[in-house]
């Protein structure tokens, strides 16, 4: 559980920049991938690299300095959130990176019976160990940002039908999520989770960061839902699922994609938004 302030100041703004997603917008490039920026009471935090040296490209055409940023999260230990990270490491000096204890080199997806490496830079970790801080349990990046692990048991379930695993010293597992985690900011509105793949399943997220703060309102989740792989049926479960978490606002892009964002809309209204390259929201 979270210890948080019982008062908060006046008033607190956030505002996200979405600097890589799939869906190209206005010049601003996409790729497959997530990277966003939140500016909030005073700090900036990437959440996320995308998956090459694009971001930085994209931050340069939003106006955005990367030497500014003061903290950097790793969403989890995939290509299309991670490879762009040594391009930050070299331009930004300052800002530590935040992996999940245990996060390492040992992501793989099966397909027609072989494994394919999907994981972070392999030289990352070592390369870059006096700038990364390995974290665990519910971690307060800064005051009113926090980093959230799953906390549902049985993950490696989805893992194994995702054809996900990890590599380990006694041989291959299913990937049980470990390495994920979510950034939580406390606004005004309530809590906005940031969740760029969720992998672990949406409400399972939603239900993890309302234990770790009992009795405050989560507003949004923002991120990937990994539904593109996912049947008609399952997605239209999942909005209802969404609908009854009380959650106001839902932006989601990346490995949603299109298909099952447009049964989202349909299911949700008003209520959700497509992710794009460029987009800004504040609350």
């Amino acid at each position: 559980m979270v210890n948080y302030p019982e008062e908060k100041k006046a008033e607190v703004k956030m505002k996200l920049t979405i600097v890589v997603d799939n869906i190209s917008d206005s010049g601003i490039k996409g790729e497959w991938g997530f990277s966003g920026l939140v500016e909030f009471n005073g700090k900036k935090v990437l959440i996320d690299a995308g998956s090459s040296r694009l971001f930085l490209r994209n931050m340069k055409r939003l106006n955005l300095d990367v030497g500014e940023i003061d903290y950097a999260v790793l969403s989890h230990a995939h290509y299309d959130h991670a490879n762009g990270l040594p391009a930050f490491l070299k331009k930004n000096q300052k800002a530590k990176l935040y992996l999940r204890e245990g996060c390492k080199a040992d992501c793989y997806h099966k397909k027609h019976g072989i494994r394919f490496y999907i994981g972070i830079p392999k030289s990352l970790p070592k390369k870059y160990s006096e700038r990364i801080e390995n974290i665990s349990g519910d971690y307060m990046l800064t005051e009113g940002v926090y980093v959230i692990p799953h906390k549902t048991e049985g993950l490696s379930s989805i893992g194994r039908r995702e054809n996900m695993y990890r590599r380990t010293p006694l041989g291959w597992i299913p990937d049980d999520f470990s390495h994920e985690q979510c950034v939580v900011f406390d606004t005004e509105k309530g809590l906005v989770i940031i969740s760029p793949c969720s992998h672990g399943g949406v409400p399972n997220i939603i239900n993890e960061v309302k234990s770790s703060f009992p009795g405050k309102k989560v507003y949004g989740i923002i991120g990937g839902f990994h539904l593109f792989n996912k049947p008609d049926e399952e997605i239209r479960a999942l909005a209802g699922q969404i609908q009854e978490t009380g959650i106001e606002y839902v932006l989601t892009g990346h490995c949603t994609k299109d298909r099952a964002y447009h049964i989202l809309k349909e299911e949700l209204g008003d209520k959700i938004q497509q992710m794009k390259a460029g987009f800004c929201v504040e609350f």
